[in-house]
């Protein structure tokens, strides 16, 4: 008789594969190009005057798009180009993109005239549209669930320091030349691009399918007619048949388009994004944050130089608690949702920085009294910043990771198209003014405050995730 041991060792527990080890430093460097590609967005601005002056002969409506040409195109191409990447493979695209980018900046810097820096700017555009979903995608995939709120904080964080420090890179650059906003890309573009072909993991492509040329290009209309509108309505005229007949073309292109992709089997726009939990909310949630970040950073710089007359670095050094306190939270955002949930925290976020509007409608007035009229918003909206972006681009990784690029594409459209909107809103209240009236801000803060409000809902509706995200 055989005497069976109850002492026999138990198979293995099953156990989650090990991070990469190198995940940080590919987050490094998809953080780098996601750096440029806004820093480049905001210091030109910045720098627009002086680009003006030295094209002094050429029409305001041609010189606006030394602007409209980079915001035009990446908004327009963020999608087609993640649905790109996923295709072909996100570390080729990246790279691609990221030389690209390199490239259209040495052009910016050695255009000889007007057309050859709008043209580069347009390139650069396209680079920036294949980096921006690309980064994201790149970097999620290599983190545990469990981390990804600390990772896309810090990609969060990094982002804002970039549009935090733009106004004063851009004013000291363009203050000895405004080719070196364009130059300073150059050396940085080379160290990414070393840094990805050495760390970046290979991605194998998707698997064969169509790009499907006819929902990319309505994509493409939708998107850049509408973005068109909004940036150009100031001078062609809100109600002008130019604005009108370019908004209406944005809308019918995309309600084409929304009737393309549940007719085509491979759409550029896969419906199935919007089943998975929460990105719906997400996506809606980041339109109504962006909406109330674009018209909140007009404003604020408006009140700095407009009324209470600080010159333009001042006035950039007086934003900077924004970017350096979301620097702050997104280092720790991690720790933070674990306990509350992704939902408790970008609700508590959305909460944060709508207090940042209501506090400058309530203390804000003529007279710079910075320490207790506005530095507690900054705070509060750097708070909000740090958590309810690092929640809402995370929504990205539920998705299969197939369709990673074309939904962080999708989560881009939403930054662009807001903050463009945020600006136009903005602008059409008088607060765009050479020198605006606090009446006008006042009015772009209550429309932040309504748009944060509509983040706060957005995040009420953003469930829990489906991968136990923080067990």
């Amino acid at each position: 008789m055989t005497i069976l041991s109850s002492n026999r060792p138990a198979a293995p527990a099953l156990s989650a594969p090990a991070p990469d080890p190198r995940r940080w430093l590919v987050l490094a460097v998809a953080s780098a190009a996601q750096f440029l590609a806004v820093l480049d967005a905001i210091a030109v601005n910045i720098a627009f005057p002086m680009i003006g002056r030295e094209y002094h002969s050429a029409p305001t409506a041609e010189l606006s798009w030394v602007l409209n040409g980079y915001t035009v195109v990446l908004a327009a191409l963020l999608i087609p180009a993640g649905r790109v990447a996923d295709v072909t493979g996100r570390r080729r695209s990246f790279l691609l993109g990221l030389c690209l980018f390199g490239l259209a900046s040495a052009g910016c810097a050695a255009a000889p005239g007007l057309t050859g820096l709008i043209a580069a700017r347009v390139v650069q555009g396209v680079g920036a549209a294949v980096l921006v979903p690309t980064s994201l995608s790149l970097a999620l995939p290599a983190f545990p669930d469990r981390e990804r709120p600390t990772a896309v904080g810090v990609w969060t964080a990094v982002s804002a320091v970039a549009a935090g420090s733009g106004p004063v890179l851009g004013g000291l650059l363009a203050a000895h030349d405004w080719r070196w906003i364009f130059l300073i890309n150059v050396p940085v573009v080379l160290v990414a691009a070393v840094a990805g072909v050495r760390l970046l993991p290979r991605t194998a492509p998707g698997r064969r399918q169509s790009l499907d040329p006819a929902g990319t290009a309505l994509v493409f209309a939708a998107i850049a007619c509408l973005v068109t509108a909004f940036a150009e309505a100031e001078d062609w005229g809100y109600g002008s048949p130019a604005t009108l007949g370019v908004l209406a073309s944005g809308v019918l292109a995309a309600v084409l388009c929304a009737v393309h992709v549940r007719r085509t089997a491979a759409p550029v726009v896969d419906p199935a994004l919007f089943a998975t939990r929460g990105f719906t909310a997400a996506g809606l949630g980041l339109l109504a944050y962006f909406l109330a970040f674009g018209a909140m950073t007009l404003a604020a710089t408006q009140l700095f130089t407009g009324v209470w007359h600080y010159p333009i670095q001042r006035a950039g050094l007086a934003l900077a608690p924004w970017p350096a306190t979301v620097l702050v939270v997104s280092v720790f955002s991690g720790r933070i949702v674990r306990p509350l949930g992704e939902r408790g925290a970008a609700l508590l976020g959305a909460l944060a920085f709508l207090a940042a509007p209501v506090w400058w409608l309530c203390a804000a007035g003529g007279q710079s009294h910075y320490p207790a009229a506005f530095l507690p918003g900054l705070l509060c909206a750097g708070v909000g910043t740090g958590l309810y972006q690092s929640v809402m681009f995370a929504a990205a990784g539920r998705l299969p990771e197939a369709r990673m690029s074309s939904g962080s594409g999708v989560l881009m459209v939403s930054r662009q198209g807001g903050t463009a909107l945020g600006v136009a809103v903005l602008v059409a209240l008088g607060g765009g003014a050479h020198h605006p009236s606090l009446g006008a801000l006042r009015h772009g803060w209550l429309v932040a405050a309504v748009a944060s409000a509509l983040a706060v809902v957005a995040a009420l509706a953003f469930g829990p995730g489906t991968r136990g995200d923080h067990d």
